[in-house]
Order: C-alpha cells, then sequence, then structure tokens
C-alpha cells in the first residue's frame, strides 16, 4: 500500500487524463437525459464582466479560503467543472478529478433589513434592468453592492459546503473550482446572483422609479427641436401643441353667434365682401422671412441633433 492509498487518496489524475473523464462522463449523463451546463472559460481569465469579477474578488477578499483557491482556479480553467447549476440559495456541481465528485454549496439568503438598506442606497441611482445586469452604473453604487459583511455579496459565515472527494479540509480544490465557476456563470447570467441570494432584483428597479418622477421630468430642452425648425425642414405644417383653453373657446363662441345675427339682421342689404383670412397672409410672412442665415441655423441643429442620438445609441450598445 502506497502513501496516497494509506490516507484514501486517489492516484494522481494528469490534466488530460481529467478532461477526457469529464468528456466520457458528459456524454454519459446526456444519454441518459441529464441537461447538463458545464463551466467553459476561454484564456486564463474566469471573469470578465462587473457581476462575475465582484464575485470572483468577494471570495479572495475572505482568508478562510487562501489555501485552496489557487487551485480551485486551475480546475476550473482546465474545465474539470462538468456540470454546474445555480438555484435559490444552493449550487450543485460535478467535478472532474481523479474521478468524479458531487460538491453541493448553499448559501444563506440576504437578511430583510440588509437588502432593504441596499434598495434604500441605490435608490434613484439604477434605472433600468438592462442597465442593472450589465453592471453599468456609478462607482458609488458599485461600491455599495459589494461592501464586505453588508453588500449584496455572501462572507465565508453565509456558506456551506460538501464534496464526496476524501479530503478532510475545511474546503477542497473542487469546491473552490465550483465558487470559481459561480463567477464565470454570472458573466452569462448575472440575474443568477439575486436568484441565489434569494432577493428580487426588480426591487432596485422600482426603488429607482419611485424618485425619477422627481429628479426626471423630461428631456433636455437642448435635445428638443422646434416645431417651427421641424416645419420649415421637412417642408410640412406642424398643428399647435398647446390645447386651446375654455376662456378662448368661450370668447370664439360669443363671435361666431354675433357673427351669425349679424348675417341674419343683413340679409336685405348688401353683403361686405370678406376679408382674407389673416392666417395665411401671416402664414405667408413667416415663409418671406425665413432666411438662408436662418435655414442653414436650422439645418447645423438638425445634424447636431441626430449626431447626439447616433451617440447615444453607440454608447449603448458598447
Amino acid at each position: 500500500m502506497d502513501y496516497g492509498d494509506y490516507y484514501g487518496f486517489k492516484p494522481y489524475v494528469s490534466v488530460g487524463a481529467r478532461r477526457a473523464q469529464a468528456a466520457r462522463e458528459l456524454g454519459k449523463l446526456q444519454k441518459k437525459g441529464r441537461r447538463t451546463s458545464p463551466v467553459v472559460i476561454e484564456g486564463r481569465t474566469i471573469a470578465g464582466t462587473f457581476w462575475g469579477e465582484a464575485w470572483c474578488d468577494n471570495l479572495e477578499r475572505y482568508s478562510d479560503f487562501a489555501n485552496r483557491l489557487p487551485r480551485g482556479r486551475t480546475y476550473v480553467r482546465n474545465g474539470s467543472v462538468v456540470d454546474l447549476q445555480v438555484g435559490p440559495g444552493s449550487v450543485t456541481a460535478l467535478v472532474s478529478g481523479s474521478t468524479m465528485y458531487d460538491v453541493k454549496v448553499t448559501v444563506g439568503p440576504v437578511s430583510r433589513a440588509r437588502w432593504s438598506a441596499i434598495c434604500r442606497d441605490c435608490a434613484g441611482a439604477i434605472d433600468s434592468l438592462v442597465e442593472l445586469l450589465q453592471g453599468r452604473f456609478s462607482k458609488g453604487v458599485m461600491t455599495r453592492l459589494c461592501e464586505e459583511k453588508t453588500g449584496l455579496f455572501p462572507s465565508p459565515k453565509d456558506i456551506i459546503f460538501t464534496c464526496s472527494c476524501p479530503d478532510w479540509a475545511s474546503m477542497c480544490k473542487h469546491v473552490a473550482a465550483v465558487l470559481y465557476g459561480i463567477g464565470a456563470r454570472l458573466d452569462h447570467q448575472p440575474e443568477l446572483l439575486f436568484t441565489l441570494r434569494k432577493v428580487d432584483q426588480q426591487d432596485l428597479i422600482a426603488r429607482a422609479g419611485s424618485d425619477l418622477s422627481k429628479t426626471r421630468k423630461g428631456p433636455a430642452s437642448a435635445k428638443v427641436l422646434a416645431s417651427c425648425d421641424l416645419s420649415e425642414m421637412f417642408g410640412i405644417e406642424m398643428a399647435s401643441t398647446t390645447p386651446p383653453n375654455r376662456g378662448a373657446s368661450s370668447a370664439m363662441t360669443r363671435k361666431l353667434s354675433s357673427a351669425v345675427g349679424a348675417d341674419a339682421s343683413s340679409k336685405q342689404t348688401r353683403l361686405a365682401r370678406p376679408a382674407k383670412p389673416k392666417p395665411a397672409v401671416a402664414r405667408g410672412r413667416a415663409r418671406k422671412a425665413l432666411t438662408l442665415t436662418n435655414r442653414k441655423a436650422v439645418s447645423a441643429r438638425m445634424k447636431e441633433y441626430w449626431a447626439a442620438r447616433r451617440a447615444a445609441k453607440n454608447r449603448r450598445k458598447s
């Protein structure tokens, strides 16, 4: 009996052999109808987005995990995490080592008081669900979400893990690989973090929406094109957007009534030739008053307007 057998450990298996074993096991599970979700990492970077990086940084800030994390990084990069499933409060995984090992990680939920404090502190700073999941928000919000012990990420006391391997350490390399695999998964499915911590990400958006009516009442005036500019640019007559008030309506009614009465009383007299409508004259004068300089100014404003729209669209895509 050699040293490894005495302590119950399996013989060392090379990286290539582990990958081949993982591929065989994956094929067997798929034939049985099990839906698997392996962790696939390209290159050496485990996570590249805000949520994935924040998860990995949170793991590495705790000394409790420091001894086994390097081996876990190697395992997850080598494709040893054959299957990883994230659910409310728990993660189950299958890791290829000397043989196939079952790993389960239980993560405690965020307390109601802590989640309420996070939502309150981030109110008004996160405008949409897309912005939240893409990690596009201010540095203050990022700092608040990643605060140690009071943020959204778990501490060692919130994590309980088990592995079917014979390693008696508090955290084996298989568990460490799974923890890093969670960070890699959050790169593509950041909403799983809220599922894992048993909170609703819509709470952050709902709280933000309650403050938007106070802070954002409409678009900036610089981005609104005047109706007269649109009329001249596109060659159409723009209807007035100002609703008529009741006083003006009543005055118009009285004028029409008096006009009808005057017309009825003068049937036996000679009718006066009606004057030309003033709006048409005013409209014609307004067109003549538009000089070449004004047209150039309108054209320049239109170019600036559409350039700003295109720049905003490119920022959203990036």
